[in-house]
């Protein structure tokens, strides 16, 4: 077996079946099996997709036993020359897996290997490349400085945005929405680290495998991350896990340092996570007193781009969900440029979303048309003829 691809999936089911369906094309020609580990899910996951995708080995624990412990349970239940780790909330463009594979096959030093990852506006996601979170690194990027200078070779150093993004380079951690592992490799620095309940399990495996002699590695071959949809950024829960896998990974990797060298980043930590638990109780503490209302929402319009039974079907869930649409009938063939023909007429003063019809376009396709001129307050979205249902960044319909 070439390659077992792993999926922790939380309540996320139609992100998940969108990013199966990609795998079917990205996998073709390809030695793999696909596993999905369900981490107690409240959703119907395993119930909803089992029966639509026989092939993929599902397993559903008991209770949520978080990112790094789920995936070691399905990567010890099999024996193939390569692993992926793959977020449920992503869309894999058809050559990517491919490519990564005759890539590691052409670096036998290479322990991991990342891609571009891309935003749902096209725009590319920093986190594609990163580097060691040493405690000075870590404190630039928390106090706002790799922000202001990222060019810079010292303040800049967490994104790496010195890097092209067009070429292969080595980096120094690898994002585990998309992460491919040698075995051999995890066979001699071992799994992921099962202290990481959830956040920095993927800093720490890519550490390990720099300190085991391997390399890591960025390619541009290009995967949809929605980036953490079923994550609550804004909860209590998230400040704690977080910023304490932030403090574990210091500890396990940095205790021997001199202890005035960690406490800038020990500074820097526990400053964040009181300022961020600070802002969310005043936020809530202001909203119950009435001093504050939450901006109301601003309707999103849609524009829908495929084939004719396509649009029809889109004509109904626009009526049903009362959204403001327009529809325009084009393919891979006669509208190669997509949306950006048309694009000097979205009025991007509001929130825009153009949705592709899966089958005219392929998903490399409509990545590339994106990521070709990324435009503020327009983001993608992808219509399925298998599920008739539509998934953007902030919604599911069908």
């Amino acid at each position: 077996m070439t390659l077992t691809v792993i999926i922790v999936n939380y309540n996320v089911k139609y992100y998940l079946e969108q990013c199966l369906h990609s795998l079917v094309p990205a996998l073709e020609c390809v030695d793999a099996q696909v596993y999905v580990v369900d981490n107690n899910s409240t959703d119907g996951s395993i119930e909803y997709l089992e029966p639509l995708f026989p092939g993929v080995h599902f397993i559903s624990s008991l209770h949520n036993i978080g990112f790094a412990k789920a995936n070691n349970l399905a990567i010890r239940q099999t024996e193939s020359d390569y692993v992926l780790l793959l977020n449920p909330d992503t869309l894999v463009a058809e050559n990517t897996i491919r490519e990564s594979i005759e890539f590691m096959n052409r670096h036998p030093d290479a322990g991991g290997l990342g891609v571009q990852m891309l935003n749902a506006d096209g725009t590319k996601a920093l986190e594609s490349r990163r580097g060691l979170p040493s405690p000075m690194v870590a404190f630039y990027k928390m106090t706002g400085l790799c922000r202001r200078f990222p060019k810079h070779p010292k303040f800049g150093h967490y994104y790496m945005s010195n890097l092209p993004w067009n070429e292969p380079a080595q980096i120094e951690i690898i994002s585990g929405a998309y992460c491919m592992l040698r075995r051999t490799a995890l066979d001699k620095i071992g799994l992921l680290d099962e202290s990481f309940f959830m956040y920095a399990e993927d800093i720490d495996l890519s550490c390990r495998l720099l300190k085991g002699g391997y390399t890591n590695w960025y390619i541009p071959q290009r995967i949809l991350h929605y980036k953490g949809e079923s994550t609550q950024k804004s909860s209590f829960r998230y400040v704690h896990v977080f910023y304490g896998a932030m403090l574990t990974f210091l500890k396990k990797h940095y205790s021997r340092k001199n202890f005035l060298f960690t406490i800038p980043i020990k500074t820097a930590i526990y400053f964040k996570a009181i300022v961020s638990l600070f802002q969310m109780l005043n936020r809530r503490v202001m909203i119950s007193l009435g001093f504050f209302r939450p901006s109301r929402h601003t309707a999103t319009t849609y524009h829908f781009i495929g084939e004719q039974s396509t649009i029809d079907h889109c004509r109904i869930i626009a009526r049903n969900h009362g959204l403001t649409a327009h529809f325009i009938k084009g393919n891979n063939r006669s509208m190669p440029n997509g949306h950006q023909d048309f694009a000097d007429q979205i009025d991007t003063s509001q929130p825009q979303c153009v949705v592709y019809d899966n089958d005219a376009y392929t998903n490399q396709q409509i990545l590339d048309i994106f990521a070709r001129n990324p435009i503020d307050n327009l983001t993608m979205g992808i219509y399925n003829r298998q599920t008739k249902r539509i998934i953007t960044i902030n919604e599911t319909m069908n």
